[in-house]
This record gives C-alpha cells, sequence and structure tokens, in this order.
C-alpha cells in the first residue's frame, strides 16, 4: 500500500496541472471502488476549480472553490497519471506527463481539465474510494478527525512523540503504526527508521527516553525526506504521477533484507525477519535494541 512518502510524490506530480484548473467534465467509469461513489458525484465535480491539492497521512485532499474537497485513497494499487493534450507532443510537456492512447481495463475516474490535459485514476484491486466531505468538516470526517501529527509537519517533534508513547506497552513498531499516535507511517519506513534509530520493533514503546525520542524523531523526518526526494519505493503496483516508478528501495538499509549484512558501521550483525502484528519486520537483533 503506498505510504506517505508515495502520497505525497503523487500529490507534488498532480499540483502543476490540477491546482487553478477547472473540471470541465468527469467520467465516472464505475458505480464504486471499494464504497459506493457519494450521491452526485460527477455533478458536484464539473465545473468546480481546483484550488489547492494537499496531502492528511495517505489521503489525497483536494480543495474545489465549491467548499467541498475530494479525499482520494489510493488504496493497494491505485494510481493517478496525468495525460497532456494529445495535439501536444508528450517529451515537451515535463517530467509528470505521458500520453495514453485508449482507456485501459482499470480507469475508473478520468478528470478533464481545462487546461486540455486528462488525469486518469486507475486500480485494478480496487481498494482505494474516493469521497467529498466539507472543508470543514476535514478535521470532524470520521477517517481524519483521530489521526495524529504529520511526522513531516512543524508540530512533530521529540516531546510530540514521547507524549505519544508514554504509557504504552505496545511493542515500539505496532505503536509508530497507530495512526492516532503518528499520521502517515507505514511499515517499510516505521522498519527503515527504527533500523538508524537503533531501536528494536519489539521493545515496548513507553520505555523510550527522551534522548531515544530524538533519535528516533530525527530518523523518521529523515527516512521520509529521502523516501520523498526519490519519488518513493516501487515494489509492486505504485507509480508516480508520470507513469515512473520511485526508487527509495534501492536504499533500503533493512526491508526485505534478510539475510544481509547490518549496514550499520562496525555492526557485525545480520538483517533478520520476523512476523509482528501480521506484518514482517525486518532488523538487526545486535544494534537494535
Amino acid at each position: 500500500m503506498p505510504e506517505l512518502p508515495e502520497v505525497e510524490t503523487v500529490r507534488r506530480g498532480l499540483e502543476p496541472v490540477m491546482a487553478g484548473v477547472k473540471l470541465v467534465h468527469v467520467e465516472q467509469r464505475r458505480a464504486n471502488l471499494r464504497f459506493d461513489f457519494p450521491p452526485d458525484f460527477v455533478a458536484r465535480l464539473e465545473g468546480r476549480t481546483i484550488t489547492a491539492l494537499d496531502r492528511r497521512a495517505k489521503y489525497l485532499l483536494i480543495a474545489l472553490d465549491s467548499g467541498e474537497m475530494l479525499m482520494i485513497h489510493l488504496g493497494m494499487s491505485g494510481r493517478m497519471t496525468i495525460h497532456p493534450p494529445e495535439t501536444e507532443d508528450p517529451t515537451t510537456i515535463g517530467d509528470f506527463h505521458h500520453r495514453q492512447a485508449h482507456y485501459a481495463k482499470h480507469d475508473h475516474v478520468v478528470f478533464h481539465l481545462s487546461n486540455h490535459h486528462h488525469v486518469i485514476y486507475n486500480d485494478p484491486r480496487r481498494f482505494g474510494f474516493m469521497t467529498l466531505i466539507s472543508k470543514g468538516g476535514v478535521n470532524s470526517h470520521p477517517l481524519l478527525c483521530d489521526l495524529g501529527p504529520e511526522p513531516l509537519g512543524n508540530s512533530f517533534d521529540a516531546d510530540r512523540l514521547a507524549h505519544a508513547l508514554a504509557g504504552s506497552t505496545a511493542p515500539l513498531k505496532s505503536a509508530l503504526l497507530d495512526q492516532k499516535k503518528i499520521a502517515g507511517l507505514g511499515n517499510i519506513y516505521v522498519c527503515e527508521a527504527l533500523h538508524r534509530a537503533r531501536l528494536s520493533p519489539f521493545r515496548s514503546a513507553g520505555t523510550l527516553d527522551h534522548h531515544q525520542c530524538e533519535q528516533l524523531t530525527t530518523s523518521i523526518r529523515a527516512v521520509l525526506q529521502e523516501a520523498v526526494a526519490a519519488g518513493g519505493s516501487t515494489l509492486k503496483d505504485y507509480a508516480q504521477a508520470d507513469g515512473s516508478l520511485g526508487y527509495f528501495q534501492h536504499s533500503f538499509r533493512v526491508y526485505d533484507q534478510t539475510g544481509h549484512a547490518c549496514p550499520t558501521p562496525g555492526c557485525k550483525g545480520h538483517i533478520e525477519r520476523q512476523v509482528q502484528a501480521g506484518r514482517s519486520s525486518f532488523f538487526c537483533a545486535i544494534c537494535q535494541s
């Protein structure tokens, strides 16, 4: 499933083409994705101008001049790709554009823009969804109201992390994946951040001291920033808005590196894998305590 860096990469790719542009026509090519589309979905979008593209955790938020926001979750296999006008040479448009001759089987929603581009939402597994919410309802929406701070936001620091983990007996990795504590973190980047901070995914979350919280906060920010700069991680279905693949997976220190030598300088350990709460945890038992 796309995590925060992948969703942020898609947002940044869409923004130059969609922000300030009118939705001239919207094609809804099926009745539902994971959930049904909201009532009058197409009518509420057509003719509206996109005023901003934001992200909250793993959700894309597209603000409209009507006061509503289009909320999109990519699910397991959702992609949004930008296609230039057919009269233009795609090689001169820019990195976040490419042409598609006809709609593919799993192209479920097509946004036709006033700048003559169109954006296609493709989702073979249909685990993603789209809905419309009021702009003022962002903080009260059931999927958003209980989310923790953004790990790349100004409000996320060692004190905020320490407060979120205080008293928790849950394994540290499980606590970090709790979206109510920190928004947007997923399995890949938690494994990577814990290794950089030299913290075991199995220790009780509430046992971290302030220094360790500082180390972990720094590691989380660094991993996410590097992943965004790399365009995210491509494992199976994820692609950027131009259809190209992210490449942070080539920088994995522990994720999916079972049996490899630990990359921590001076460490003689090897990367291990254990299933933790139904997910694979990758770690070094020597340098992560």
